[in-house]
Parts: C-alpha cells; structure tokens; sequence
C-alpha cells in the first residue's frame, strides 16, 4: 500500500514514526535514530508529514520539505486530544499522524533561518533583561542589609554604586565592598549586551520593508516590529487581523453554553513575550492619548471615559495587532486618517 501520511515524534536522539495509506490503515511504524532520519525521507515517495511544533521542528519541516515532502507543523495542544491510553513514543507518533489528517486542525507556519535568527536575538535579549534585573534586585538587597536603601530602578543603582563604594564611613567590609564591585561590574556587561542586541534588532530592522512599515503604528517600535514580522511570517495563514489577535492572546476567554454567551477575562495565550511588547507599545499610547487630536486618539479618548485604563490598553494592543495583520497581509502603509468604507453595510 502507498504511504500516504506520516507522523513523527521528534526527540533528541531517537524519532519515532508512524505512517498510514489512503485507508487510513498503519503501515508503518519504525524507530530512526537522528543521523538517519534525513537518509529515510530521501528515498520515501512524497507524502504529507506531521510533527508538533517544538524543538528542532521547524529545521526538520525546511529539510523533509527539501524532499518533495509536504510539511505539516501543529501545536502539541492541539495534539494531546488524539492520544489514546497512555503516553509514549509510539502513542505520540499515531497522534500525530492521526491530527494532521483533520480537515480542521490548525498548523503553525514554517519559518526560514532568518526568522529563526532574528527570533534568537529577542529571546537572548530578553534573558539578557531578566537578569539585569535580577542582578540589580540583588544588589539593593545586599546594601539593604547594611541599611543602605536604593530606590527603584537600575539607573539609581548605577549612579550610586561608585559613591557607596568610595565612601568610608558608610561601614562596609572591605570583602563585602570588593563583592558588590564585582557585582556591578557584572551589571554593567549585562547592560552593555542589551545594548549591544537592540543595536543588531534595530539594524535587521531597518533592512526589512515589512518591519519598516508596522514600525508606523502608534505603540510599535523597531522591537515589536522585528519580533511580529519574525513570527507571524506570512500574514495570510491568518484569516483575519481577529485571528491575529486571538492567537496573541489579546482577546477574552470564551465559557458559553445553551447559546448563552459568556466572556471571562483576556486570555493571555500564545506568545507571552510578543503580548507584552504590544501591551507596553499600547500603555504608551494611552499614556499620550490627551494630546492627541486624530480620529484614533478621539476613539481611545472616548474608551478611556467608559472603561478603566488597563482595558483600554489591551483593547488599543488588540487594535494594533489588526492594523499590524492589515499592513502585512494587503501589503500597504500605515495611514493615520484612513476611515474604513462603510457604505452599503
């Protein structure tokens, strides 16, 4: 019989597949240890291939594609559902097969080595920020404890260290002084690779006409830019800008029954760090929105007056994210004074 469809669970060292005819019945079900992998699917007629969308998929979705495969990735939510009994190896691989033939399961769009690249540029920036944090909270924790308060703030921290350490009387051990330059000399690093990174995202971004042009949006800057542009891809994978801000988890969660709807709070799915930059891009939005005379500020400005802030800026980073789709999918220009036609409606 053809093999048809594939399933693989991807692993470090040992993949396993499982795969089916048109019939749907099994044929296949094999263990490939990872330096053969590439080897199996070489010689394998052209099918169509599931794999969950986690570590290494998006390399082995570029390398099978390069076989005449039909590359399939999916969110390992999406498919528990089809897991029968207990859960292993081989259970995981029938999944899988099983989930990419539903007419409709939702897939995650493949990216290219350059999303990839400027993605990993965001996430080692973002570590570089939590520990820059991190390090100065330890810092003003330390020179609490010899009664010495900074107030909040990692500027307050940097143009006090130099004083505290250089003032005698302040009582602290020459070990503990040599501690806490040490220390700051550590922050200091952490804020120069920050530095260092944004410098490399902004320079990808000004290279990249689709960055350029979401960059016009009020709220979004060369940082959340860059980092929609890298992992939405193709816009047109998403239906609507609705489904763009859904899948940012901008939109509230859903509980309805008996055709009685029923919505609960922002259900804050997806991508933790791409809702928090269009979060903040949106706070400073809302923050400004007094002194602004356009239809858009006029429409915040009367959202203010119904609802608290913090709902006005989830609904402008919700707003954001359809303009950003719009822009991306239609291939146009951010326009401030663009009012949709209504007419007909």
């Amino acid at each position: 019989m053809k093999l048809t469809t594939v399933g693989i669970d991807l692993a470090k060292n040992v993949f396993q597949v499982h795969g089916v005819d048109e019939r749907g019945q099994p044929v296949l079900r094999k263990q490939l240890k990872r330096d053969q992998v590439a080897s199996f699917f070489a010689v394998l007629e052209p099918c169509l291939i599931g794999m969950e969308a986690c570590g290494s998929a998006h390399h082995w979705a570029r390398k099978l594609q390069g076989f005449g495969h039909t590359i399939k990735l999916m969110a390992p939510q999406f498919v528990k559902p089809y897991v029968k009994t207990n859960k292993n190896d081989v259970a995981d691989a029938e999944a899988i097969c099983e989930a990419v033939a539903r007419p409709n399961m939702r897939f995650v769009p493949i990216k290219t080595t350059e999303q990839q690249g400027v993605l990993a540029m965001h996430r080692a920036r973002q570590g570089f920020v939590k520990a820059r944090t991190a390090q100065a909270n330890s810092i003003r924790g330390l020179l609490g404890e010899f009664g010495i308060v900074i107030a909040q703030g990692i500027s307050h921290i940097t143009e006090r260290l130099p004083g505290i350490l250089e003032d005698g009387e302040n009582g602290l051990p020459g070990a503990f002084r040599q501690l806490i330059q040490r220390l700051g000399d550590h922050l200091k690093e952490l804020d120069r690779q920050v530095v260092q990174l944004e410098r490399e995202i902004q320079q990808w971004h000004r290279g990249n006409e689709d960055s350029c042009r979401l960059a016009q949006i009020p709220g979004v800057g060369p940082i959340t830019a860059s980092a929609l542009v890298a992992s939405v891809g193709d816009a047109k994978s998403f239906a609507s800008g609705r489904q763009i801000a859904a899948w940012l988890g901008l939109v509230p969660r859903q509980h309805s029954s008996g055709g009685k709807s029923t919505l609960l709070g922002i259900s804050k799915r997806g991508d933790c760090y791409l809702r928090t930059l269009m979060v903040h891009g949106a706070r400073a939005v809302v923050r400004y929105a007094e002194s602004k005379t356009d239809l858009s500020a006029d429409w915040l400005k009367g959202l203010l007056g119904r609802r608290n802030t913090n709902v006005a800026v989830v609904a402008q980073a919700n707003k954001n994210a359809r303009i950003a789709w719009a822009l991306l999918a239609h291939n146009c220009r951010f326009r401030p004074d663009y009012t949709p036609d209504v007419t007909g409606v």
